[in-house]
């Protein structure tokens, strides 16, 4: 008997393909525009779903989450909405000058942070004119409205991929976390009743274009490309 091809079974939705719900229970957001003076650091949160660290900040009333800076603590102070340039504070893009390096930032005003949240990655502020202010992400230009909100520094979390996972146990538990099948197997080792590929007797590749119209246990490898091999 064959069995399902694996991309059979991630269409059905299995809990093997399936994104643990309870990773994902912190939502990364910023206060209220309003809402503007000193908060405080209650506690760093290892969070499953995110690849940095997680501040848990209070202000007046209001709880929220963001990724941590670089350097921060708990029991820090930091200045939301307006204040002095400082790591891990929370402020608008025309407040911010040029040059300076930040992180987690707004699409628009009020929309959270959706820009550069992940461990160890930043952008710095570069020119302001009356069409926004431009962010420079790696060698990409990014154009903003000011009052946008983002944090000062450096994503914490940096290096992260430089540490080896060691064991296969601990690759197991990270991929099961972003809800992903591990092992893959490679589809010229199976049989011929598993894979289009299966069934080489050896390592002899088939033709890896799958047909426009192939129904989904046959559109494998490239699907439909305009073209392949070199260009030259």
């Amino acid at each position: 008997m064959g069995k399902t091809l694996t991309q059979q079974a991630r269409g059905h939705g299995s809990f093997t393909f399936r994104v643990r719900r309870k990773a994902y229970r912190y939502r990364i957001t910023y206060p209220k525009l309003s809402i503007e003076g000193a908060g405080k650091i209650i506690s760093l949160i290892n969070s499953t779903a995110h690849t940095a660290p997680l501040a848990k900040i209070r202000i007046a009333n209001e709880v929220f989450y963001v990724p941590s800076a670089d350097g921060s603590y708990e029991g820090q102070e930091i200045e939301i909405g307006k204040g002095k340039v400082a790591n891990g504070n929370i402020l608008k893009l025309k407040d911010i000058p040029q040059g300076t390096k930040l992180f987690n930032i707004e699409k628009f005003p009020g929309s959270g942070g959706k820009i550069l949240r992940t461990a160890g990655s930043s952008g710095f502020v570069m020119n302001k004119d009356s069409r926004g202010v431009e962010i420079i992400i790696r060698r990409r230009i990014i154009r903003l409205h000011e009052d946008c909100r983002a944090i000062i520094g450096v994503c914490a979390g940096d290096g992260r991929l430089l540490k080896p996972f060691v064991k296969a146990g601990n690759k197991h538990y990270l991929m099961k976390a972003k809800g992903r099948k591990w092992h893959r197997t490679s589809p010229i080792k199976t049989n011929a009743v598993d894979h289009p590929f299966g069934g080489g007797r050896g390592k002899r590749i088939k033709s890896k274009i799958a047909k426009r119209n192939a129904p989904p246990g046959a559109k494998v490898g490239h699907i439909r490309p305009r073209r392949t091999g070199h260009i030259k």
